[in-house]
């Protein structure tokens, strides 16, 4: 689904990301691990194509195809999509119309799937503008219901919402993982592919990783059991990490 080539990027000719390698495999969930500062949330923007990050070195290729250069709404009408940690108010944009907009290329059932996220009530509202930590993150997940991408970009789902809302959105995200999207091309299997960052591990109580990759310093330090990786980082933190070796291939 997705495969990252030593990818290089710079913000205001810094550099945040260093010859990244790393593959989300098709129907496949990865989570990737990393302290702060460590360029996830930088990655996750990269590959969606926002401006300010200049990849000065290496390819991002998606289903076979080299995305590298291409717009977001390129990237978006190929099947990306993004829950980014801290999206802008839409002032003057109505949640509804927006929606519409999303889902104009296949038949999206906005009523019930607003009721399901309990976000009929701010459809008429712009987007975001009064909403708290858990509606927003309710609002991105509309959002993306409405899009049906084949790979998901989730930074941080969990951050900045209380327990009830981590439920519904982490049971939210796994319902949108195993429903069918553009990509599907087998009614019976699962198509659908992530990539999520997360701090706390929260998410992974309802959604069942595949692989795990830790970042650090802007580079990919390993690969393997994403459950196993969560109690290393919980046990010695990300310092072990800086100091381990393990192959990332």
């Amino acid at each position: 689904m997705l495969e990252i080539k030593d990818l290089t990027v710079e913000i205001g000719g810094r550099m945040i990301l260093n010859k990244v390698n790393l593959k989300v495999e098709q129907g496949s969930t990865t989570v990737l691990f990393g302290p702060n500062g460590a360029g996830k949330s930088a990655l996750l923007m990269t590959l969606m194509g926002f401006s300010g990050y200049d990849i000065v070195g290496g390819q991002i290729l998606f289903k076979g195809e080299d995305i590298t250069h291409l717009s977001v709404n390129e990237r978006a009408e190929r099947g990306l999509g993004i829950m980014t940690q801290r999206p802008p108010n839409l002032t003057g944009v109505k949640l509804k119309d927006l929606v519409k907009v999303i889902s104009n290329d296949h038949n999206f059932d906005t009523e019930t799937a607003s009721k399901k996220l309990d976000m009929d009530r701010f459809m008429d509202r712009d987007v975001n503008v009064g909403f708290s930590g858990g509606e927003i993150k309710r609002s991105e997940l509309l959002q993306l219901s409405a899009q049906n991408p084949c790979l998901y970009l989730l930074d941080e789902p969990e951050s900045g919402v209380d327990l009830v809302s981590i439920e519904e959105i982490g049971t939210t995200i796994d319902g949108l993982l195993s429903s069918r999207s553009k990509c599907s091309v087998d009614h019976y299997k699962r198509e659908n592919s992530a990539l999520i960052i997360t701090h706390t591990g929260q998410v992974l109580d309802y959604v069942e990783p595949d692989v795990g990759y830790i970042l650090c310093n802007g580079t990919v330090m390993c690969r393997g059991n994403p459950r196993e990786m969560l109690k290393e980082i919980k046990t010695h933190g990300y310092k072990e990490c800086i100091k381990c070796k393990r192959a990332t291939l």
